[in-house]
């Protein structure tokens, strides 16, 4: 069983050497990628995809147990060891959502761990903005209803040990259920994000400049209070949000003090 991925440093766009020449990776820690746009955060996740070995524009190498992975690793572990969310995912089959759930729960292959497609459905739509309707057809869901399912999915019924999430926060999902989700079991977990309340949801923060890692960062104790103050604002965001999605205008009635939340 996958317990750890190291990634070896290689090179920025400059061709200098990063900073950081060692990161190690464990399970039951939640890792946040940060950095401005174009520091070359996607490209990190991409080369531990890839299980990069020295190949690409960073010449990164990541090991896996202190090791590089062998012929039988890299030809089943994109389905065993690592789930990518990319935030510009959306499915392609042309069928109903119930029939397309039923279908991977038969292609499992251990079948002692199948969630049921109403499971599923759900934990979705307990993210998505607009309900998920069981025989709605994939490709007639919305960007955000898309990864709501993906979500779910990819929470409930993935056993893999390390998951990669490119920018959930311009998913059009609730983000902050989105990740306590992902991150309730033993994994490996790396969030790329510009929202600083996801940044500070990490245990560490790996900064990028110029294309390579510069530094990393442990969220200290005050971060994380920051952090919780960050969620209370985000909740009372979201419930200002349900209600403009719904028609309604944001009056004193409706018991919000709109100078309150930025206090």
């Amino acid at each position: 069983m996958l317990k750890k991925i190291e990634i070896l440093g290689g090179y920025d766009k400059q061709g200098n050497k990063e900073s950081i020449q060692s990161l190690c990776l464990e399970r039951g820690n939640i890792y946040t990628i940060v950095g401005k746009t174009g520091s070359g955060k996607t490209q990190l996740i991409e080369d531990i995809e890839s299980l990069n070995q020295g190949e690409g524009i960073t010449k990164r190498v990541v090991l896996v147990d202190g090791a590089v992975p062998n012929d039988s690793f890299h030809q089943g572990y994109r389905s065993s060891y690592i789930a990518h969310l990319s935030q510009n995912m959306n499915y392609v089959l042309d069928m109903p959502v119930v029939k397309f759930l039923a279908l991977r729960n038969q292609l499992q292959l251990d079948k002692s761990s199948a969630v049921s497609p109403t499971e599923i459905l759900e934990t979705a739509n307990t993210l998505a903005g607009e309900e998920i309707q069981p025989h709605q057809l994939l490709t007639k869901l919305s960007g955000g209803q898309s990864r709501a399912l993906m979500i779910a999915d990819v929470a409930l019924t993935s056993s893999a040990p390390v998951i990669l999430i490119d920018e959930v926060e311009n998913a059009g999902i609730d983000r902050i259920k989105a990740m306590s989700l992902l991150t309730q079991q033993e994994k490996i977990v790396l969030v790329v994000t510009h929202d600083p309340l996801l940044a500070l949801y990490g245990n560490k923060r790996i900064v990028l400049k110029n294309g390579g890692m510069s530094h990393i960062i442990e969220r200290t104790s005050e971060e994380k209070f920051l952090s919780n103050q960050l969620t209370d604002i985000y909740h009372r965001i979201e419930a200002m949000r349900q209600l403009l999605r719904q028609g309604e205008s944001l009056r004193g009635g409706n018991n919000f003090d709109l100078y309150s939340v930025l206090e």
